[in-house]
């Protein structure tokens, strides 16, 4: 993949899509995958927030267990997303995630963390586990991790009509991280990303302006 570093973990080696602000960046940001790999969405992001004055890492966490995969947004992209990251596990995809982090660290910036569906409950983690001030899209899987305090500002972002994350388990994470902001959204699942068929645009734009208002608060 073009615009590729290499990231050294523990449990081995894995690739990072990078994406460059035209200035000198402001911070240095994780970006962290959905379960269908670093996908042409996941570049996609990462460029815009690079445009926005981010240096952006998004880590390959599937490189883990297989190289460069990248899945559609089908029924077997679901089916085979869901099997690879199992495989991965949050500890491995942490490691990435911190990988990631003292690369940027170390050209001096500050880091902070976001990452969409399961990429937004390793956000939750690189929050609790890792210290970066996180901002966590529709990540239904933080109800395991509940009793993980965060370390950092954290900002969850919920969809009101997502069957995954339904409004029990948002009142979860309000009961259990008075600490956290939490922003509800008029909209399902993935409404972020343009591929998926629960995506809204009004929504989408306004957790965009949310997110980085919060990362330019906490980063700066």
């Amino acid at each position: 993949m073009p615009n590729s570093i290499d990231l050294q973990t523990a449990h081995g080696a894995i690739r990072a899509y990078a994406a460059e602000p035209a200035a000198a960046p402001r911070a240095g940001l994780v970006l962290i995958q959905e379960i269908f790999g670093v996908n042409a969405h996941i570049r996609s992001v990462a460029e815009r927030w690079a445009e926005l004055g981010y240096a952006v890492l998004a880590p390959q966490l599937i490189d883990f267990v297989e190289p460069d995969v990248e899945l559609e947004y089908t029924e077997a992209g679901v089916a085979r997303g869901r099997a690879l990251m199992a495989e991965v596990g949050f500890d491995r995809c942490v490691a990435g995630c911190a990988a990631a982090a003292d690369a940027l660290r170390a050209r001096g910036l500050k880091v902070g963390a976001l990452g969409f569906c399961i990429g937004g409950s390793i956000a939750f983690l690189c929050c609790t586990r890792l210290g970066l001030p996180a901002v966590s899209y529709y990540g239904g899987r933080t109800v395991g991790f509940l009793h993980e305090r965060p370390q950092t500002p954290l900002l969850l972002l919920f969809g009101q009509h997502d069957p995954l994350i339904p409004p029990e388990a948002v009142q979860a994470h309000r009961a259990a991280l008075p600490e956290a902001r939490i922003e509800l959204f008029d909209a399902g699942h993935g409404f972020n990303c343009e591929q998926r068929v629960d995506f809204h645009a009004p929504s989408a734009a306004r957790a965009l302006q949310v997110s980085r208002e919060f990362l330019e608060l906490h980063l700066a």
